[in-house]
């Protein structure tokens, strides 16, 4: 059995012509597994060859816009697509919430659209509430399905500055399946949830948005520091995680010196194969 990774959106915040939001998609045990719905995702699932409506479940990481700013279009591509099998959503606290805002404020007027087209045409439409089964999850356990088990931790993310983990929760994920790991951090600095998701997994798949060099002002100090690990940082997790292979993912928009840059500060203490992450680039596991 394949286990493989496609990085959907690669980018961060910032719209980036050549990097979608953070998205990826697993396939494993016969499941299509997505991580994170940011911009863009509907369109580079239908690029990787998995039509939205194929989707077995959908992880969350945490709720900064880049991260669900494809939820929506996501979650009506697939009920648009006439899906009648229950779609499992796991997120954070917070996450139902989104969902029904979605639904029932955001696009209300698009649901009673479609109602009423389908009452006048005779369709059988599902209702859209019925279709998202949502789990609110902290760490620990989150599914089992069949030889796939995911695990979630608690990630540092913002909240070295003072924040409160109950008022803005994050994630990292874990997925174990075919006797393999992979690990995505989400976003979030170094920190114990990290290391535990990272620990001896065949490939972690980490955020890291500025090089060393980079980090010229103060500004993008304290981001590598409480919100976004930088690639110095990613060399020595991954280093003492025991990992081979380390794949980051949202990165910021640079020139190719400074991504090179980049990888020279991972090099610096990790001897393993180091891939920046691409949209729709494929990795097995």
């Amino acid at each position: 059995m394949v286990f493989r990774l496609t990085l959907l959106g690669t980018g961060g915040p910032k719209p980036d012509p050549n990097r979608q939001g953070p998205a990826h998609l697993v396939q494993v045990a016969g499941r299509n597994l997505l991580l994170d719905a940011g911009r863009g995702v509907s369109t580079r699932l239908m690029q990787a060859g998995v039509p939205p409506e194929k989707l077995d479940a959908i992880l969350i990481t945490h709720h900064h816009f880049d991260h669900i700013g494809g939820l929506g279009d996501l979650l009506f591509c697939i009920w648009n697509s006439g899906r009648k099998v229950l779609l499992p959503i796991f997120g954070p606290p917070g996450t139902r919430k989104i969902i029904e805002t979605l639904i029932d404020g955001v696009y209300a007027s698009d649901v009673a659209f479609r109602k009423k087209e389908a009452t006048l045409t005779g369709q059988k439409l599902t209702d859209i509430k019925s279709l998202f089964d949502v789990t609110e999850t902290d760490e620990g356990l989150v599914y089992v399905e069949e030889g796939c088990f995911i695990f979630s931790q608690r990630m540092s993310h913002g909240h070295g500055m003072g924040i409160e983990f109950d008022d803005f929760p994050c994630l990292g994920y874990r997925i174990e399946a075919e006797r393999k790991a992979l690990a995505f951090s989400g976003d979030t600095v170094m920190c114990a949830g990290l290391e535990a998701l990272a620990n001896m997994a065949d490939v972690p798949l980490l955020c890291c948005y500025l090089s060393k060099e980079e980090q010229t002002e103060f500004e993008r100090e304290v981001v590598s520091k409480h919100i976004l690990m930088s690639s110095a940082e990613a060399g020595k997790i991954a280093a003492k995680s025991g990992v081979k292979t380390l794949v980051l993912t949202h990165i910021r928009q640079k020139t190719r010196r400074e991504l090179d840059f980049m990888k020279e500060d991972v090099q610096a203490d990790f001897a393993g194969e180091v891939i920046l992450g691409e949209d729709l680039m494929k990795i097995v596991i």
